[in-house]
């Protein structure tokens, strides 16, 4: 085993030497289109009300929605509140400001995911190009006054008044190389233009090395470092509407068939392993588009395993997509529940403090 675990690191360092070129120029073209913004060869455009924008300088996987959640639930009963989004994955372009009739394929999992949960108190739209964006939402909502930015860290045309840059405790930027030999969207550097960092995912807040960790992060003066974990909560029923009816349910001593499109679920696999016997795991690209043979597939499993009542769970963004679906009954006929999530941001008070300063100052 450990022979083979040393021959797989071997390989992996090989591969990366191959990619070295590969990503050599790609981080010249980012740095020079960040030169750019910074010398202000391209302009990055400044708006009159507070943006916040939650990002991050790797590919997917950080914990960025959850900590979304998070800020709407600070901020959605004093302010008027639009997230904006890209809409990735979704099949209509433009710019959309959601409504009773939005659907992930129309907005996108991450966007629908808001919209279900805080459709009447927040607005929800999505476009690819930010800018436009904010100026459509200041049109058709003229009583906005804050806008959370949805993964737009290296969308440098428009300028946040607050970055937050999202790293995992597991495998935070600064250990971390850019694409294609490893998962940075740019060089390490870019965490300078954030206000805020957060290590997420961290395995228990109490026994995390944080000044070890706020060292190699370096932060700048006047940059702040947080450190977050994610909480597990409640089951819904995939198809139930009526989820409050389910509150604080929990998937003990069962057997589980996990379904995931994910950036990186092997947390939640961890977690359900702890206390249910895990069947198998059908683990998806992130923000996969399921089709109905994937679905005859999982439940051509649960099937041959009827005698031991076997629940199928996914996650929340995954079950955005999974819903409104031409084959969407057939859900109907099998235990599916998605695992819903929140985070817990250690020295939160302080955090909260931050937040609320810059929007109450650029009201």
């Amino acid at each position: 085993m450990i022979k083979k675990l040393r021959l797989y690191e071997m390989d992996m360092r090989y591969f990366r030497f191959i990619l070295f070129p590969f990503a050599l120029i790609y981080g010249i073209a980012v740095g020079i289109r960040n030169l750019f913004y910074q010398k202000r060869i391209l302009k990055s455009s400044i708006f009159s009300l507070p943006i916040i924008n939650i990002g991050n300088l790797s590919v997917g996987g950080t914990g960025k929605t959850p900590h979304t959640e998070y800020l709407i639930r600070l901020l959605k009963k004093e302010y008027n509140l639009v997230t904006l989004s890209r809409g990735y994955g979704r099949k209509e372009r433009g710019f959309i400001l959601a409504d009773e009739t939005a659907t992930a394929q129309k907005i996108g999992d991450e966007p629908m995911q808001y919209q279900t949960k805080f459709s009447n108190e927040i607005g929800v739209a999505v476009d690819v190009n930010r800018v436009n964006g904010v100026i459509s939402i200041c049109q058709a909502k003229p009583d906005t006054n804050v806008i959370l930015l949805d993964d737009a860290y290296q969308h440098r045309a428009i300028a946040a008044g607050l970055n937050i840059l999202i790293t995992t405790y597991q495998n935070p930027f600064f250990k971390d190389f850019i694409l294609p030999v490893g998962t940075l969207r740019e060089a390490r550097k870019g965490k300078k233009r954030a206000d805020i960092v957060i290590v997420s995912k961290c395995p228990d807040l109490s026994h995390v090395d944080k000044a070890k960790i706020e060292e190699k992060i370096a932060p700048k003066k006047g940059q702040k470092v947080f450190f977050s974990r994610i909480i597990y909560g409640a089951v819904y029923p995939l198809m139930q509407k009526e989820v409050e009816t389910f509150k604080n349910n929990k998937v003990n001593n069962r057997s589980i068939v996990l379904v995931t499109g994910i950036a990186k679920p092997e947390p939640l696999l961890s977690e359900l392993s702890k206390t249910n016997k895990i069947l198998k795991h059908f683990k998806f690209s992130d923000h996969y588009q399921f089709k109905e043979e994937n679905i005859n597939e999982v439940h051509n499993l649960i099937d041959k395993f009827a005698s031991e009542n076997p629940l199928i769970v996914t996650t929340e963004k995954d079950a955005m997509r999974l819903v409104n679906q031409p084959w969407s009954n057939k859900l109907n006929n099998y235990q599916w529940v998605y695992q819903s999530i929140e985070v817990e941001i250690d020295e939160h008070e302080e955090f909260d403090r931050i937040i609320r300063e810059y929007v109450e100052k650029n009201s």
